[in-house]
């Protein structure tokens, strides 16, 4: 089982900069992919951005390519997104995902959660 807990969440003006934080506990974090992911009102959950256990490979949606960049800490059981040039349509509820099996993109494929984090951006 693996715990997932969300931070760095909030309101900040369009153009500005958040870093998100998910502390992860229960099982060896070298161990597990990780993944951000995004929801907002009345849409679907989707991929933002997602790591390998090494920290070696990375993906990103194309609506945050060049302005997020996911990272890992594996000393420390922590991965990051941090958001920069933030725009208005990126205001959603932020949650991190973890899977025991390597790189993937779609969210059915991640086994636990996060409760997420709420990033509103303000025009």
């Amino acid at each position: 089982q693996v715990h997932l807990v969300e931070s760095g969440g909030g309101l900040v003006q369009a153009g500005g900069s958040l870093r998100l934080s998910c502390a992860a506990s229960g099982r060896a974090f070298n161990t597990i992919t990780m993944g951000w992911f995004r929801q907002a009102p009345g849409k679907e959950r989707e991929p933002v951005a997602n790591i390998s256990r090494s920290g070696g490979t990375t993906y990103y949606a194309d609506f945050v390519k060049g302005r997020f960049t996911i990272s890992r800490d594996n000393a420390k059981n922590t991965a990051y997104l941090q958001m920069e040039a933030l725009k208005p349509e990126d205001t959603a509820v932020y949650y991190c995902a973890a899977r025991t099996r390597g790189l993937a993109i779609r969210t059915t494929l991640y086994e636990y959660w996060g409760k997420g984090t709420l990033v509103t951006v303000s025009s």
